[in-house]
């Protein structure tokens, strides 16, 4: 014969499964007692409806204020390069934006050649990349004993180099034309090359010693204990956690030697070196459509001559 379940209720009495079942079947008749005496809610009474009218909040009126006020200046930054774009194919070209009569691409054949175009591009790559490249490395060679190594000179050397970043490319170009002048390295790429990596590299060693300084010193000393020398560190452990930092430091330099048109200009006199056209557009000798490029001006290719001593 087989016991019946028994299971504790609240009070820790032992009661029978069956009484737990009956004590369920009168709480379900009791609650149904209930419900059937509760008086019935009233039915809710029609909601008067009303065209829909949208709400101006003072958040959506701010809103599209904002909004008309960035087309407005998107506006103002997108016509002059409608402009640009319209007048490149049109021949009869005015300071009115306006649709060309007859389009044409004369102008770009006009413009796109080695003379005007290739060669000075060509160049301008060379230079400011081989630039770049000795200014990244000459950079991480001086980075590198300031961050790791603790001297009293490191601040007054980064203060000096900070200053150094301050000083007008223009002030120094006139020693330098003369010293260019005197060891022969006027006129070449390779010359203005070193120039153009030692303007930067002040800013370079700055920013550079700064991402040095995130890489943890612990990295660099398991590679000593490996046996692996400091040069061995830093181009091993060092240099590859500092990708993004080189990334930066690499892009800042070219940026700034592409967009530096004074340098050249003075230290490179040939229109086989020169990183910007050497001659004057085919357009007329007595009228210059605004269509065709016309800048920078033209120089002569032959040297300037030159006052400097070279005794």
């Amino acid at each position: 014969m087989t016991r019946a379940r028994v299971f504790p209720n609240a009070r820790g009495n032992r009661l029978h499964g069956r009484t737990l079942i009956d004590c369920a079947r009168k709480r379900a008749r009791r609650s149904e007692v209930v419900r059937a005496l509760r008086p019935p809610r009233p039915p809710l009474a029609p909601l008067h409806q009303e065209p829909y009218r949208p709400r101006w909040s003072p958040r959506l009126r701010r809103r599209l204020a904002a909004d008309a006020a960035l087309l407005v200046v998107a506006a103002a930054f997108l016509l002059p390069l409608a402009w640009l774009v319209l007048a490149s194919i049109d021949n009869d070209a005015t300071l009115r934006v306006s649709a060309p009569g007859s389009p044409t691409l004369d102008n770009f054949s006009a413009v796109w050649t080695d003379e005007i175009t290739f060669t000075p591009m060509l160049n301008s790559l060379l230079l400011c990349g081989g630039a770049t490249i000795l200014t990244v490395a000459c950079a991480a060679l001086a980075a590198y004993p300031l961050s790791r190594f603790r001297s009293r000179v490191v601040r007054p050397y980064l203060l000096t180099v900070l200053f150094t970043t301050c000083l007008p490319i223009t002030a120094i170009m006139v020693p330098v034309y003369g010293l260019f002048v005197q060891v022969d390295l006027i006129d070449t790429m390779s010359g203005t090359a070193l120039f153009l990596a030692a303007s930067q590299l002040p800013f370079a060693i700055w920013l550079m010693k700064n991402f040095m300084d995130g890489v943890p010193v612990i990295l660099e000393e398991a590679a000593w204990t490996d046996g692996a020398s400091w040069p061995q560190s830093l181009t091993r452990v060092i240099l590859p956690l500092m990708g993004p930092g080189i990334t930066v430091v690499m892009i800042y330099s070219f940026i700034m030697m592409w967009g530096n048109f004074f340098v050249p200009f003075m230290l490179l006199l040939s229109p086989n070196n020169s990183p910007r056209p050497s001659r004057s557009s085919p357009s007329s000798a007595t009228t210059a459509r605004w269509s065709t490029a016309s800048w920078p001006p033209s120089r002569s290719s032959t040297p300037r001559p030159c006052s400097c001593s070279t005794s």
